[in-house]
């Protein structure tokens, strides 16, 4: 298919625009999709989140260039490139990946990054599919037993996600967040215990949550640097008889922090992906890995996400605050922008959803 499509992007003002371009050619292993829905990430593609866009809303960047963005949306299946066995015209997906799944209303993929939509997971709910396999790829890399004690640190979209699986995955968690509005969500999808940083104590709520003997890991999910956080969860892990504090730690993304003597008896592990195959190009548009070998890759996670999302155990809904037309993106923007800590959850929804 050849033709233009309209794509939200990144303006030289710190604002968020459109643009018209084309769209991209239908490789091999590939498929076009009529977008409907898809969702920012604000951590990663508003460069810190909804304060920050209004600080560069308010200060323009210097240097700035004008750029699309945008790696997680749904819609469907309008034409198949060469190889593609698994779709067909009228499919029902969600897509993820920088540069493919960008915030406009047709969109062309990788295969491998393209998973079928459950009929009980509509198009708004599939556009989470970034975040919620990225949450799950830390999940797998906390490898966190039954019964654990868990904090998650930073209650953005990422973070409650991250939360909400490692309850499904037999954890006891709290969360620390300093924004009231996304304490209150998780709240209101059943999160065992958070503690609103700034207001509480989160060391002292946290170590009565663990009935004193102490965190068995934390996931850190936030932006900019992270060594208060670290040190004050540092504050509530388990500790050796000889009085080491222990844990396994988990850092979803770039934050760093200082790395201290005591720090050498965590397990510390990075978790920034959705999992094997994301960025193998060969894989993305080429043969999957053997399923014997490689069980849990970026598309069986996307797959278990969708099938977590059907069966209401992955609560995406009530992490949407706004929703707005891709078309009016600038305007609807702007009219919520002035109020950052009130926002989470942002989807764009295309002219031509349904």
């Amino acid at each position: 298919m050849e033709g233009k499509r309209i794509a939200a992007c990144r303006l030289p003002n710190g604002r968020i625009g459109l643009s018209e371009e084309d769209i991209p050619p239908l490789k091999p292993g590939a498929v076009l999709v009529k977008v409907h829905n898809s969702l920012v990430s604000p951590g990663t593609e508003l460069n810190g989140g909804w304060r920050a866009l209004k600080e560069q809303w308010d200060n323009p960047p210097a240097g700035a260039k004008k750029r699309p963005f945008g790696y997680s949306n749904s819609g469907v299946v309008l034409e198949v490139g060469q190889g593609v066995e698994e779709f067909k015209p009228g499919d029902r997906v969600a897509c993820v990946g920088v540069g493919y799944a960008v915030h406009a209303n047709f969109a062309v993929a990788p295969h491998n990054l393209c998973v079928a939509l459950p009929d009980k997971v509509s198009h708004a709910q599939g556009a989470y599919a970034m975040l919620a396999a990225t949450a799950l790829n830390a999940l797998r890399r906390g490898q966190p037993q039954f019964g654990e004690y868990a904090a998650v640190v930073g209650l953005g979209i990422l973070g409650q996600l991250t939360a909400q699986l490692y309850q499904l995955a037999g954890n006891y968690v709290i969360g620390w967040e300093m924004i009231p509005l996304r304490v209150e969500i998780a709240r209101q999808w059943g999160i065992h215990e958070t503690a609103l940083v700034g207001q509480e104590d989160e060391i002292e709520k946290t170590r009565a949550f663990t009935r004193g003997y102490g965190l068995d890991g934390a996931v850190f999910a936030v932006a900019g640097r992270g060594d208060q956080a670290f040190a004050r969860v540092e504050k509530c892990l388990k500790c050796s008889p000889d009085g080491h504090p222990m844990g396994t730690l988990v850092i979803v993304g770039g934050m760093p922090f200082d790395y201290t003597a005591r720090t050498t008896n965590f397990d510390i592990r990075r978790a920034s992906r959705t999992g094997p195959g994301y960025h193998d190009e060969a894989w993305e548009f080429g043969a999957d890995y053997p399923p014997v070998f490689m069980r849990w890759t970026t598309r069986t996670n996307l797959e278990l996400c969708m099938r977590l999302i059907a069966e209401g155990k992955l609560k995406v809904d009530g992490l949407t605050t706004h929703v707005i037309p891709l078309a009016r993106v600038e305007e609807g923007l702007g009219a919520i922008i002035h109020d950052p800590d009130r926002i989470l959850g942002v989807v764009f929804q295309m002219e031509h959803s349904s």
